[in-house]
Order: structure tokens, then sequence, then C-alpha cells
């Protein structure tokens, strides 16, 4: 993967290629960045780049050569800030299978008493990278059946990348672990310190994590950290039009609500013929008009999407909130915003049973399940939780939502 792969980040490109230019490459560095944000893709097109051999060969100092009066200076050679992606190297790490470039990652235990390592999922990985690369650790578990199953970073993976990282490279100058979600390490992640602070010449560790809360800190502090930032919407929006092939409105109604998070909006996009305005509606109705069986109702239903769907649900719902505050902080002037028409009305009736408190408390909640739901929180319970709590927080102030 090269860096003009990776949407947007350009800021971060810049400095991953100044490292390496100026010679200023720290021996562990950890990307760390939000969900589809892209720092997996920054991870992988940093690594190729390392590797790529006219990047190499760009740094070396050009030989003199000999003119009719004798020695004359070689041409400075021009800086390369990507991967040609034409070289032997480049062919090899675009497709995954360069036996400089190893790769960590959480799996599953198949079968009792077994020890799994990363390499036992190395076809899957490489296909997982082909079609998710800004996919996050539920995706990547989903995509080798793990279900209900735990992923970890068992401690025979911590030997194998001692091992792997003791030998000599193959082809190229640097050894490189490109290790995603180190979150998934547990305390035998304390195996790799040594490693990490005194690696073999021309070795490189990158750590690719989403929570820095959640990493041993023993690792973290022997690491460069590189903060990747959220995407901007106007980048997400590009990035759908030129690479999913959607109409410009649609693409930025679904970059307002993905946060920054590319990731987020395919998954809008897979799902963009559901509608959430309906089932937020419903739900409302059920709240403040419908009485109990509605609302045990809407929850049952709702319980049966499948976790993605529910966080979609919950984060559009978060989205038209925030559309609601913005709107009455602007006095009703929805054009400094330019939010679509269907939004502008269902804000203005959130507006109506509704102040920006109590909308800022609703905000809060929906977070907080979207948090539990994705640690596997049951849906039915947490559900009819959420509807009682938003029952409490406006029950004061009901209106009915139409059509």
């Amino acid at each position: 993967m090269q860096f003009s792969q990776v949407i947007g980040q350009d800021g971060v490109k810049q400095q991953l290629a100044e490292m390496v230019l100026q010679n200023r490459l720290s021996h562990a560095l950890l990307f760390l960045g939000n969900e589809g944000a892209g720092a997996l893709p920054l991870a992988l097109a940093f690594a190729q780049y390392i590797l790529c051999e006219k990047v190499t060969r760009s740094q070396q100092p050009a030989a003199p050569v000999m003119g009719l009066f004798g020695e004359e200076p070689a041409a400075p050679s021009v800086p390369m800030f990507d991967a040609c992606g034409e070289c032997p190297s480049c062919q090899k790490a675009s497709k995954w299978i360069h036996p400089d470039l190893h790769y960590s990652y959480p799996v599953i235990t198949k079968k009792s008493g077994e020890k799994p390592i990363s390499a036992d999922f190395i076809t899957e990985w490489r296909e997982f990278l082909d079609q998710y690369p800004y996919g996050n650790s539920y995706d990547w578990l989903q995509f080798i059946g793990a279900e209900n199953k735990q992923g970890n970073i068992t401690a025979a993976e911590c030997s194998e990348i001692i091992r792997k990282l003791n030998l000599k490279s193959y082809e190229g100058e640097y050894k490189i672990l490109v290790l995603w979600m180190p979150e998934y390490l547990d305390k035998e992640g304390n195996k790799l310190l040594k490693l990490i602070e005194e690696p073999p010449a021309k070795t490189l560790f990158i750590l690719v994590a989403e929570s820095e809360s959640q990493i041993l800190p023993t690792i973290l502090s022997r690491c460069q950290l590189v903060r990747i930032p959220p995407l901007h919407d106007s980048v997400v929006k590009e990035a759908l039009v030129a690479r999913a092939g959607i109409q410009e409105e649609q693409a930025i109604q679904i970059s307002a609500v993905s946060e920054g998070n590319y990731r987020m909006a395919l998954q809008q996009l897979q799902h963009a013929d559901e509608d959430w305005q309906a089932m937020i509606r419903e739900w409302l109705n059920a709240i403040l008009k419908g009485g109990p069986s509605a609302q045990v109702k809407w929850v049952d239903e709702t319980s049966k999407l499948g976790r993605e769907k529910q966080k979609q649900l919950l984060r559009y719902f978060n989205h038209l909130l925030e559309q609601a505050i913005r709107l009455k902080v602007a006095g009703g002037n929805n054009n400094i915003f330019q939010i679509p028409a269907a939004e502008v009305d269902f804000a203005s009736r959130l507006n109506k049973f509704s102040d920006i408190s109590q909308q800022e408390a609703i905000i809060g909640e929906l977070d907080k399940a979207a948090y539990y739901i994705e640690r596997n929180a049951n849906g039915k319970m947490l559900f009819m939780a959420l509807t009682l709590k938003l029952y409490h927080i406006i029950q004061d102030k009901s209106l009915i939502l139409t059509q």
C-alpha cells in the first residue's frame, strides 16, 4: 500500500516520510488513532515506503561524475515522499508477502488446548487487508469466524515475534513488524520489552492502536507516539464519491454522521436503505405517547437488528440531536450549516419538546449505550433501560412526532 492510497492524513504522511529522509526513524513507533481514521493503512504504507528500493537508493549519495576537467559533484538526489509501487519490494509489500515484513494481530483458539499464532491466519489476514483496510478488530474477528470468542495476542505469538525478528533480513535493510491492536496483549506482552528496547540492528516495530489507556504502560513508554487525527468530513465525502461512486449529496450526509470515521461511513453506505429517522420517530412516539406495550414492542424489534445496525441507529440519533442544538444556537437559521431538509424538519421537532440541556443528556446516554453495545451488552436489556432513561429526561415535554 502506498501513501497515495491512504485517505487524507497528508500531514502525518509528510511527518513519516521526513522521519526516514532525515534519518530520524525510531526503532519503535505507536500509531494511535480512532477507529476509521486510517492508522492501519498508514502503518502498511509506511512499511512499504521503508522497504521500497527506489526510496532506499534516493537516500544514498550519488557517486561524483568524471568530467573533462576533473571530478564534478554529483547531482543532488530528489527526495521521494511515497513508495514507487513498482520495484520488487513494493510489489511484494502490496500483496502482503514481503519476507521482511511481518504481521501480528489478535487471533482465536480453534481447538481447546492449542496455542494459536498470527501465522495460522495469514491467508485470512491478506484477504482482510485487501477487502477491509479500514476495518476494526470486531470486523477482523468476525472475518475469521470468532463469533463470541475473545481474540488475543498470545504468549506463543510473542515468542514467535522474538524468533522472527532475531533472524537476518532476507532482502532489504530492515525487518519490520506491524503489530495491530496491542490492546489485546495481556501481561505476556512484557516478553517483548527487551526486544522493543534493544532490537537487532535495522529492526522496526510499528504498533497500531485505537485506545492508549488499554496498552501496557511498559510497552507504551518504549514507543514514539504518532497520533492519527480523525478524518475531516470533506475528506470522507471526497473518498466516498471517488471510491464508492455515490452522488455528492448522499456523500455529504454520510460524512456528516461518520465523525471522521471512514469505516463508519462505509457501514452507513452499506445500510443506506435503512430508514433510521422512521425508527427514531417510532421510538420517541413509544416513549412519549405509546406507553409500555409500544416501548416493549419497539425494543423487541430493535434488539434483533444486530450490533452494527444498533450502533448506527444510536449514532444517527446523536447526529440529529447535534443538528437540533446547532439550529437552536443559530436561531433556526440552517443555511450556515447546510443541513438537509429532512434533518432540519426532524431537528426542529426535537427542539419543540426538548431544550439543549435535555438534548445533551440524551446524547450522553446514547454514547454510553453505544459503548456497551461494542462490548456485547444484551441488546434487549440495554434498549429497555435506555428507553426508560430517555422517558425520564423528557417526560415533562412530550410531543408526537408525526410523519
